[in-house]
């Protein structure tokens, strides 16, 4: 039995526009997406990650292919890793027939601590992204780590009878790499120049010793920030990077806040250079 006539099925997005406008990233914004992410101890963690992904569309293409992303990301394998990560975006560029292309991949990833005294295991987490671009062949990768720590105001140490006031913060790491860097290394880098690092359990013993770390190791915003672009400075797999630290004040309703960044290939630095 003869099948009925379907005349082709139009490709608006094919079409060309007369606007003579190029866009610089189009494409899809916050999927949610399993993967494996692999980890420095030689296993791999399950989580879920929210990509985001475009290309570069000429000015003389109406649109892009935006189920092109999804069919790459489903037909991946769902091990994700620094390494594997070029691999999708030159997929996606491939795919989509463009010259340059961007991916962000933002997941909580988790670390096994050990508290200082007891020894007692548990685990924390820090807020990961990476990020890769292609512009005509050329690949970069970024990845941005978020880690909490204690910082312990000097201030206060030095002009108080006794205590000093201290807080949680944030330090967030943004570095263009060029060579493989672990989580777990950008992570160590940070925490060992806070006044303390923090631990998901602890125990009467342990929160002695990190309450006494921090009052003998105060740290302005401003130190943390510059103690850990001093480390980032030394690491030659690094050729770019922007540290932020963002203090949650205790005794003010406003937070400290200090940021450096720095570019291997612009040693002249920024304006406030």
């Amino acid at each position: 039995m003869n099948q009925p006539f379907s005349p082709p099925i139009a490709d608006v997005q094919s079409a060309p526009d007369s606007r003579q406008i190029a866009i610089d990233k189009v494409g899809i914004k916050a999927i949610r997406h399993p993967v494996r992410v692999a980890d420095k101890s030689g296993g791999v963690q399950h989580t879920v990650a929210l990509f985001s992904m475009y290309v570069h569309l000429p000015h003389n293409f109406k649109g892009t292919h935006m189920s092109r992303f999804v069919e790459i990301l489903n037909s991946r394998e769902r091990e994700i890793s620094v390494e594997s990560f070029e691999s999708i975006l030159r997929e996606v560029v491939e795919r989509l027939e463009a010259e340059s292309g961007h991916i962000e991949m933002n997941f909580p990833y988790f670390i096994t601590k050990a508290a200082p005294v007891s020894g007692v295991q548990s685990v924390l987490d820090y807020d990961v992204t990476f990020m890769g671009e292609i512009c005509r062949g050329n690949y970069q990768f970024t990845m941005r780590v978020v880690v909490p720590v204690t910082s312990l105001c000097p201030c206060s140490k030095e002009i108080s009878d006794y205590g000093a006031h201290n807080q949680r913060s944030h330090v967030t790491v943004t570095a263009r790499t060029s060579g493989f860097v672990w989580i777990e290394d950008l992570v160590r880098m940070v925490e060992d120049q806070a006044s303390s690092e923090l631990y998901g359990l602890l125990k009467r013993t342990d929160e002695k010793y990190v309450t006494e770390r921090a009052y003998d190791n105060p740290k302005f915003v401003e130190d943390m920030v510059r103690d850990v672009a001093a480390v980032l400075n030394k690491d030659e797999r690094i050729d770019a990077y922007l540290v932020e630290a963002e203090n949650f004040e205790s005794i003010h309703n406003h937070s400290a806040y200090a940021l450096i960044e720095r570019d291997r290939n612009k040693p002249g630095g920024n304006c406030g250079s």
